[in-house]
């Protein structure tokens, strides 16, 4: 999309299907061919940035980030009483948190690169060993919150792990910058993804710019606030009902634990049980810490001995020998069925050729490419996709429908997400019913009105 080339659709340009695409408000692009002037139609620098920026600032809405937001309302109604210095540094302390996570990924992406591999928007959650370990963090974030255990200096087991994030101070600040960062990759916001998209097809530098614009967009309002003590004074006094308030944040928290949890059962199967049963032992760990070490007067030898055994005990029976951690499954074996639901949309396996196939044959198509950890895939899926009034279209119209699951990143498909200007999913694309026709990229965020009108106008 460049401006003044191209014929406007519904709010997109027509580009080319090498180049980012831009957002809009509603609508769908239509992609055409021409590879000898794609160098002339990718977008100006300083409007990927801008995007980057936009997209940053949307994510802190997305549900994704939104546990971690909860705790700094929490930080924030805490800390208004602080004198104005102190509020400012912790503002800045979450902003290098943020800052800091994106230049990690920044590098992971320029490293994969440069050894010649892919990389995609949330590839970490495509690797078990994460998402069990975040799911370990976060639980006893959970905890923490739910007052099982307290943060007290020179703890050395159960909080250095799960506390941090409720520390007063710069440590905690930090930690939820880094905190946020880590449960906004599974989202992709609106403009986020043209923005990575270019940013992944770019050299080291410009990636690691725009990885750096998506961040001071996603740390910018806290920091802002921070900044502005006058607006701290709209906030209710700290009191009793803190406490109360933090208790309630757990729940946001431990629901993200579950989340992360059942995303393991891709990896793993009917194993992924003992994961969860591993976190029960890890509550009562956390528990018997709280109440008889750090708040008991007697026996604390004896708490710190059950502690240990029950950490050591369950990871060995647990995680080592029932989940098996180390060895996920194959990725054939650990795939249900397409189709969820005897009345949902009856998908296939998203193949290239098959896609070709259908066109061939004169059928309309769609495609979804998606990932299990993508919460705006599920939601679109649920929402926008696979309800009553686009099956029946589907169905009035003969069209073929396929699924690209992304869950374990594999590369023919980052390569694909990459021809169309996408660094990750969601990408859904409507095919026109005729051999060699491009197809029509839908926005990040789906409505069941955007997705008719697609493929109304795919049969056109």
């Amino acid at each position: 999309f460049v401006e003044g080339s191209g014929e406007k659709r519904l709010g997109f340009e027509v580009a080319m299907p090498i180049s980012p695409q831009a957002p809009a408000d509603s609508g769908a692009t239509t992609m055409t061919g021409g590879a000898a002037n794609a160098a002339a139609l990718l977008p100006p620098l300083w409007k990927m940035l801008l995007y980057a920026f936009i997209g940053g600032l949307i994510l802190n809405v997305m549900p994704c980030v939104l546990p971690v937001i909860s705790l700094k309302i929490l930080g924030f109604v805490r800390d208004a009483q602080s004198s104005p210095a102190r509020v400012r540094r912790l503002g800045l302390m979450y902003g290098f948190g943020v800052l800091f996570s994106f230049l990690i990924l920044a590098g992971i992406v320029i490293g994969f690169k440069a050894a010649g591999h892919r990389a995609g928007w949330g590839m970490q959650f495509s690797n078990p060993h994460f998402l069990v370990g975040l799911t370990v963090l976060v639980t006893l974030v959970a905890l923490n919150l739910f007052g099982l255990f307290e943060v007290q200096p020179g703890a050395r087991i159960l909080d250095a792990a799960g506390a941090a994030s409720s520390r007063h101070g710069d440590s905690g600040a930090f930690f939820n910058g880094m905190l946020a960062t880590v449960l906004a990759t599974p989202c992709t916001a609106p403009y986020l993804g043209a923005a990575l998209g270019f940013a992944f097809l770019q050299p080291p530098a410009v990636t690691l710019l725009v990885f750096v614009m998506v961040a001071i967009g996603l740390a910018l309002p806290y920091v802002v606030l921070s900044w502005q003590p006058a607006w701290l004074k709209f906030l209710p006094r700290p009191g009793p009902w803190m406490e109360r308030f933090k208790i309630a944040m757990g729940f946001p928290m431990l629901a993200t634990a579950i989340w992360l949890c059942s995303l393991t059962a891709t990896f793993y199967g009917n194993r992924a049980w003992w994961l969860g049963l591993f976190l029960v032992i890890l509550a009562l760990a956390a528990w018997i810490y709280g109440e008889f070490v750090q708040r008991g007067k007697s026996r604390r030898p004896l708490a710190v001995l059950a502690v240990l055994l029950l950490l050591i005990g369950g990871y060995a029976w647990a995680i080592e020998g029932q989940l098996r951690w180390t060895e996920p499954l194959a990725d054939s074996a650990a795939t249900d069925s397409l189709r969820k639901n005897p009345d949902g949309i009856d998908w296939q396996r998203w193949d290239p050729r098959a896609v070709a196939h259908a066109q061939e044959e004169g059928h309309p198509v769609l495609v979804d490419f998606t990932a299990d950890w993508c919460l705006t895939c599920q939601a679109n899926k649920r929402i926008a996709m696979d309800i009553p009034s686009v099956r029946a279209k589907l169905k009035e119209i003969g069209a073929a429908s396929f699924i690209g699951d992304y869950t374990r990143l594999p590369e023919e498909m980052t390569a694909e997400l990459n021809r169309y200007g996408r660094a990750g999913v969601p990408l859904v694309l409507v095919f026109p019913p005729k051999s060699g026709e491009p197809p029509i990229v839908l926005p990040e965020l789906l409505t069941p009105g955007i997705v008719l009108d697609a493929l109304n106008r795919a049969v056109k």
